[in-house]
């Protein structure tokens, strides 16, 4: 499997199983399991998800050593700014039962239309994942469903810049802009969704392309993620489309190929730009 190597040098496994809408206790610890055995060493969880226990028990019973998994978590809208990141930091910690972390992530920005203050309550969350950075506790750090400018703002004010920023990214709503800003300022683009809502799996352009290789349109898009230089987090409850998902390591898309896929309309999307979704339950500033 491919491996990236982050901005501070650690290295992250190139596909990521997501927990996700997974249900937590044995659902969760079950899928996990499977996902490791069929060779997944990446695994993606969030306090949200309440699939943390359950990803550390599976860490601990895989028979993988440790420091072959690579486990990232994150910390949910509602504990944002300093004091209530660095509880939720603990939080994570406890939750999944480990002494660190590989990566660490502020799952949603505060939002520019909702918070007038949300430049200072993104950099108090910050300076939290700063100091369990600082202590080894966390490989790395990073962000979620980050725009341009709320990149700068942290990197403008705080000393560490991120590592990774994890945003939805398929072929319907490929986000580019996002994705070249990120690229150029050397932080990881992850996939969420890498296959959007299903809809596009139904897709005849994509279907052509997959039978030209003798392929499924699964294994399409997470190749075209790929080749757009983005981590796939992909999630799936059956055995064997754990495997197939990780199977496309022996075809390449042409440069034509990508191109069109990148014209495709913009469906099968969540409909949430961190600038304008409301998640907190805020009122739009005017």
């Amino acid at each position: 499997m491919k491996k990236y190597i982050l901005n501070n040098g650690v290295e992250i496994p190139g596909i990521g199983f997501g927990t996700w809408r997974i249900p937590g206790g044995e659902d969760s610890l079950k899928a996990t399991l499977e996902a490791i055995e069929v060779g997944y060493r990446h695994i993606d969880t969030a306090a949200l998800y309440e699939t943390e226990e359950s990803v550390g028990k599976a860490v601990r019973a895989c028979g993988i050593p440790r420091d072959e998994l690579f486990v990232t978590s994150k910390v949910w809208l509602d504990d944002r700014g300093y004091d209530k990141a660095m509880k939720a930091c603990e939080a994570s910690l406890k939750a999944l039962n480990m002494d660190y972390i590989d990566l660490y992530l502020i799952h949603w920005p505060s939002y520019t239309q909702y918070d007038s203050d949300w430049r200072a309550v993104n950099n108090g969350t910050w300076r939290a994942l700063e100091h369990f950075y600082k202590q080894g506790v966390f490989r790395a750090i990073g962000v979620c469903n980050c725009m341009p400018h709320h990149i700068e703002a942290i990197m403008e004010d705080n000393e560490i810049k991120p590592s990774v920023n994890q945003i939805e990214f398929h072929p319907c709503y490929p986000q580019l802009a996002a994705a070249e800003f990120c690229h150029n300022n050397d932080i990881l683009v992850e996939a969420w969704r890498p296959l959007g809502k299903g809809l596009i799996l139904d897709m005849p352009q994509l279907k052509a392309i997959a039978d030209k290789y003798g392929k499924t349109t699964a294994q399409v898009c997470m190749r075209w993620c790929l080749q757009h230089d983005t981590l796939p987090i992909v999630k799936t409850t059956h055995k064997e489309r754990m495997i197939s998902n990780v199977d496309i390591w022996d075809f390449e898309l042409t440069a034509e190929e990508m191109a069109y896929i990148d014209t495709f309309p913009p469906i099968s999307w969540s409909g949430q730009h961190p600038d304008f979704v409301n998640l907190s339950g805020k009122t739009a500033r005017s």
